[in-house]
């Protein structure tokens, strides 16, 4: 209340205010100088207020005092609760953690005057998430405190903090916050098979690392953490076997690692253990982090075609064999346990003259038609051997069949001889060398002989002289020829090897008597000699121009 020493209490002064918040917050009774608030007052809005207030006269107007200012102080009531700083809190920290291990830290502030009193002095405390955490009542600062929570069995906590003013005191004003709180995973669960054994059947046929079969360890930890390595540790099928971990789906995979033979071995036995990639050391006391089973794999019977007891055949036959003589044998036989029979036969698009054939029980191999080592001397055909109960079951093999020479044919002249001697030759004259070819084999070389034929051995005109290293020569044994008398010799010359049995021929020379000059150069033979590339006789050149006059 205001009040001049100049009111009388007549009604002649009026009280008048300014300054903040006259008017509206506070306002003055002109006559009695009473200022009240208008409005509830927040001191955390505007703390102090300054005003001015004054007396003047109702007539004039004018002040019959100096203005007054005058201070207002709002005095702090606790009319405002805790806030935190966030609606809802999230935090994480792993699983099985210890006791006191830090978590998160909230903070709530109020608005009230911190020097008056305890408006303002906020408590921590925790209204839900025990006994799993606590919460320091002075920093806000959240700590576990149940040992050894495990996010297998729960990952997810909401704890709910109060803050509370007056100390907390009873009265104090309170708010809240929510904290959600997730356990994240740590390596403390090792991996488990569902079960101790497996049994998993493969073909004998399946392919090299095709796999067989899928087993899965579990592990109820996540992400790294479950993470598995598969490995094969003992068992009969250590090396026929391999396992590896498919990485999206944390599965052993067992593939083949070699082949399969139902017939040899049906049933393997392998140990399979399964081991976490990241262990913590931590949680070793937890472990062992690894965990085994046994996998039993049952290879099943495939029918395979028959197999041959080489991958190839080389035989070898006389070209002089007789008909039907057996040259080799093949062996087939069906490698799965029935053991069924097997019929053989040629594929006669590797021997289309038939020049073999095949026993189909047994296979030996015999000749059908005559052989010729010099038409002919490798012959490679393809037996085929196939099931008798399930023809399309079969087998193929190649055999190589050399055919081995014998001494049947004669040796011969290399070319058509045919030479010249002169009506002036001397005696003793070599006229022409000969050679021969033989178009059997001989290992050691050829050794042939030369001589005259009988009924040339007696002849006065040539003889022949074998010079032992394949050739000959021919030469003359008299002085002079008279191509008038004889123009034409013909030499008949037995040529014969030195193998068994030994073979032998009768070629024949040609000789024509010439004139030549004194050196021995040809000047000019007989008709018959000029034409001989014909081989044709006077007596044929006249037929034959006698027969053109008469088609003319």
């Amino acid at each position: 209340q205001l009040h001049s020493d100049q009111d009388k209490g007549d009604g002649s002064l009026k009280y008048i205010l300014s300054g903040d918040g006259a008017g509206d917050l506070f306002i003055i009774n002109e006559n009695t100088g009473d200022i009240q608030a208008t409005k509830r007052l927040d001191r955390e809005e505007k703390p102090v207020y300054i005003l001015r207030a004054q007396a003047i006269n109702r007539r004039t107007g004018r002040p019959v005092e100096p203005e007054s200012e005058f201070i207002i102080k709002i005095h702090d009531i606790n009319d405002n609760e805790p806030m935190f700083t966030k609606d809802v809190y999230n935090a994480s920290i792993p699983e099985m953690s210890d006791v006191g291990t830090f978590v998160v830290q909230v903070t709530a502030t109020d608005a009230d005057d911190p020097t008056y009193g305890n408006s303002a002095k906020v408590v921590y405390s925790i209204l839900q998430g025990q006994p799993y955490f606590s919460v320091e009542s002075e920093t806000g600062i959240i700590k576990t405190a149940l040992l050894n929570m495990d996010r297998e069995n729960r990952e997810q906590y909401q704890v709910v903090i109060q803050a509370k003013d007056m100390g907390g005191q009873m009265g104090g004003l309170s708010g809240t916050t929510t904290v959600n709180i997730t356990l994240t995973d740590v390596n403390d669960n090792p991996p488990r098979f569902p079960q101790s054994t497996y049994q998993f059947r493969a073909p004998e046929s399946t392919p090299l690392n095709s796999p067989v079969g899928r087993i899965k360890a579990n592990d109820a930890d996540v992400d790294e953490n479950a993470e598995i390595e598969y490995s094969i540790t003992e068992g009969d099928g250590y090396d026929m076997f391999g396992i590896t971990t498919d990485k999206d789906t944390q599965e052993g995979i067992i593939t083949v690692k070699k082949a399969l033979d139902f017939e040899n071995k049906n049933l393997y036995i392998l140990k399979v253990e399964a081991t976490n990639t990241h262990v913590d050391p931590r949680f070793l006391y937890l472990g062992p982090f690894k965990d085994s089973a046994t996998v039993r794999i049952q290879v099943e019977d495939v029918d395979e075609p028959p197999m041959f007891s080489r991958p190839a055949y080389i035989m070898e036959v006389k070209e002089d064999v007789p008909l039907n003589s057996v040259i080799g044998t093949v062996t087939a036989q069906d490698p799965d346990a029935a053991r069924n029979p097997v019929k053989y036969s040629v594929d006669r698009h590797t021997d289309m003259d038939r020049v073999f054939n095949i026993n189909s029980g047994n296979g030996s191999i015999f000749t059908s038609k005559p052989l010729d080592r010099e038409t002919l001397l490798w012959h490679n055909i393809t037996v085929i051997a196939a099931e008798i109960n399930n023809p399309k079951q079969s087998s193929r093999v190649p055999v190589f069949i050399k055919v081995l020479d014998v001494n049947d044919n004669a040796p011969e002249f290399p070319m058509f001889y045919e030479t010249f001697v002169c009506e002036n030759a001397k005696a003793e004259q070599l006229i022409q060398t000969l050679s021969a070819v033989d178009k059997d084999d001989s290992y050691n070389g050829h050794q042939f002989s030369f001589s005259l034929a009988p009924e040339a051995a007696s002849s006065s005109n040539f003889t022949l002289q074998d010079n032992r290293d394949n050739t000959a020569g021919i030469f003359t044994r008299k002085t002079r020829y008279n191509r008038h008398e004889t123009s034409t010799y013909f030499l008949p010359v037995v040529i014969s090897d030195n193998d068994y049995p030994i073979q032998s021929s009768t070629e024949t020379v040609t000789i024509r008597v010439c004139a030549c000059d004194h050196r021995g150069k040809m000047l000019s033979c007989n008709a018959e000699a000029l034409i001989h590339p014909t081989g044709l006789s006077t007596g044929a050149l006249i037929a034959i121009l006698l027969c053109i006059i008469i088609l003319l």
